[in-house]
């Protein structure tokens, strides 16, 4: 079986504004403002809440940021959880080309460094759930990506052959993932860093969701 296995943030959906909202909640509850922007960190946010809180406390020079990082990150969670899905939306094309994947007779699972229940909640709140055959978050496994456990669960459990897929993701994480399991990446174009995400050197660059499903054919045959 050929698979397909997609990164969430900043791949499938863009989510950074809400991230940002939940990592200024965080600043703002102490009284710092909100030093984060959506649009011109938004790459920031695809690394994840302690990124987001890094930067933060980095710019307001708290010599605290290290205690301030741990205190806030459930906090950032919790409101992220209640406001998972506010801003955020998928990029174009990502459904129906998941779609058009699921019709030539490729799986698809989704393989993110978002918590797992997070990451289920907020594909059931796009509406696209029912289009991959499974999920594998940051706490499913012991280890996230870049390690490779992650992702050889992800095209296992829809019962497909690691030798027989790609991932399709945003970051350095992902092109990292893919090297460290030997499989193919695509990085998306349409994200934060442009085309300039060609310095990671992946296999493919993917400027929109309509390319997608005759790019996935020629790489994995």
């Amino acid at each position: 079986m050929r698979t397909v296995v997609f990164d969430l943030d900043g791949t499938l959906a863009d989510t950074s504004a809400d991230l940002i909202a939940a990592a200024n909640a965080c600043f703002a509850a102490r009284g710092l403002g909100a030093p984060l922007d959506p649009v011109a960190d938004a790459l920031i946010a695809f690394h994840g809440g302690r990124a987001m809180l890094k930067a933060g406390y980095e710019r307001l020079a708290d010599p605290q940021a290290e205690a301030m990082i741990e205190a806030d990150y459930p906090r950032l969670l919790t409101h992220y959880a209640e406001n998972i899905c506010v801003e955020t939306v998928l990029y174009p094309g990502a459904a129906e080309a998941v779609e058009a994947l699921r019709g030539a007779g490729i799986a698809t699972a989704i393989c993110t460094n978002k918590p797992e229940g997070l990451a289920r909640d907020l594909v059931a709140r796009l509406g696209i759930a029912d289009l991959f055959g499974a999920l594998i978050g940051a706490d499913t496994l012991p280890t996230r990506k870049p390690d490779p456990a992650p992702y050889r669960a992800a095209v296992a459990a829809v019962a497909g052959q690691v030798a027989a897929s790609c991932l399709i993701g945003d970051t350095e994480t992902d092109r990292k993932t893919a090297a460290a399991v030997g499989v193919p990446s695509v990085l998306v174009t349409f994200g934060p860093e442009g085309r300039a995400i060609e310095r990671l050197a992946p296999e493919a660059l993917l400027d929109r969701y309509a390319d997608l499903p005759g790019l996935a054919v020629r790489l994995l045959g």
